[in-house]
Parts: structure tokens; C-alpha cells; sequence
């Protein structure tokens, strides 16, 4: 009779342990459960944020290889100064959507003037518990990134060459003859990160986009 009453006695305690380590477990979940994606909204606005800034890096690019036989336009696009905020910002979108993430609260907008690049806030599609956790249907995570575009490259003009002196005229001149085409000269004066560039605007080899900025995330 002693030991079926002491087993009687313990099997109350059995159970509350059991409910204490279901418990534990239950809370456990939740918070791995919440962190996994908050760490997953972060990671999308990180990629969304770079992507931003390398659709603009491209844009500026592209625009400086459009202008490349006349230096006189280099300016704006080596220095970061013309993109398409609008179209940088459709990646940023693209890329937070490929990480089940939407653009949330400021969305994805540019650097204030003086700085180049993005900062872009995202909401994962998912609530944080995914809805397993009761009570978390309508919670999601935010997170906000910021990419900067920074200039690699500078561009020292030359000296233009001085034209001619005029000759006297000649009271009985011989008829010209054809004029030889003239062949573009090398553009000198750019250097990347170091690096010294000539541009033959008949064959150019060009910098890449990498060799004109860097990208990369700030804060």
C-alpha cells in the first residue's frame, strides 16, 4: 500500500515537470521562430538595398560609355550625379520580393544630396510566427538597410591644343589636296583607384562598372 500511494503522490509532480518542459520548449520556438525572421527581413533589405545601388552603378555606367568620345560629358556620370532613382528602386523591389519581403514605410528612396545611394525598408510576407504561433497573425518584421555608391574614378581634362597662327594668304595657291581623315586621338587623364587609363575612342577598352564605383552597405 506504501508504494502505490507514494506513486500516486508522484505522478501529479511527473506531470507538472512534463507541462514545465513542454512550456519551455513552446518558448523556445517562438523566440528562434521570431528571430529566424527578423534575421530573414534583414537579410532582404541588405540585398534589396545593394541591388539599388548596383542598378544605379550599371545606369551611370552605361551613360558614361553612351558620352564616351566626348570627355566634356564624363562629368556627371563619373561622379555618381545621373540615374534613375525610379528604376533603381524597381530592383530594390525585385530583389525584396525574391526574399519574401514587400516595401514597408519609406520604401526604398534615395540618399539625401551629397551622398550617393539607397536606403530601403522592408516587412516580410510572413508573420513572425508563420502563423504557427497563435497570436501572431498580424506581427511582422521590418528592417531598413542603407547602400552607399561611392566614385573610384577622376578625370583630369588635358590641355586643349592651341589652334594654328594664321598664315599670310598666298596670291597664287596651289588647289588643295584631299584632305587625309584624321583619326581620333587618345582620351588620357582617367584614373581609377590607382589605375591609369587611355581610351581609344575608336576601339576602347573600357573600365567596368566596379572599376567606376563601389557599392556596399552603410550603418
Amino acid at each position: 500500500m506504501r508504494r502505490s500511494a507514494d506513486a500516486g503522490q508522484a505522478f501529479p509532480i511527473y506531470i507538472t515537470v512534463m507541462a514545465g518542459l513542454l512550456f519551455l520548449a513552446f518558448a523556445y520556438f517562438v523566440v528562434g521562430q521570431a528571430a529566424a525572421t527578423r534575421n530573414g527581413a534583414q537579410t532582404a533589405a541588405d540585398a534589396a538595398a545593394l541591388a539599388a545601388a548596383q542598378d544605379a552603378r550599371d545606369q551611370l555606367r552605361d551613360g558614361w560609355v553612351s558620352v564616351i568620345a566626348d570627355p566634356s560629358q564624363w562629368g556627371e556620370f563619373l561622379a555618381g550625379g545621373e540615374y534613375d532613382v525610379e528604376a533603381a528602386c524597381d530592383r530594390a523591389a525585385s530583389f525584396a520580393a525574391k526574399n519574401g519581403t514587400e516595401l514597408w514605410g519609406e520604401g526604398c528612396v534615395a540618399l539625401p544630396a551629397g551622398d550617393d545611394g539607397f536606403r530601403v525598408e522592408v516587412r516580410t510576407l510572413e508573420s513572425v510566427g508563420r502563423s504557427v504561433i497563435p497570436g501572431t497573425e498580424s506581427q511582422h518584421a521590418v528592417a531598413a538597410a542603407t547602400a552607399v555608391l561611392k566614385p573610384l574614378c577622376t578625370f583630369d581634362a588635358p590641355e586643349p591644343t592651341p589652334e594654328p597662327e594664321p598664315s599670310q594668304a598666298d596670291p597664287d595657291p596651289e588647289p588643295d589636296p584631299e584632305p587625309t581623315p584624321t583619326q581620333p586621338a587618345p582620351i588620357v587623364g582617367l584614373t581609377c583607384d590607382g589605375v591609369s587609363w587611355t581610351i581609344d575612342p575608336d576601339d576602347p577598352e573600357l573600365p567596368g562598372a566596379a572599376d567606376l564605383f563601389t557599392v556596399r552597405l552603410a550603418g
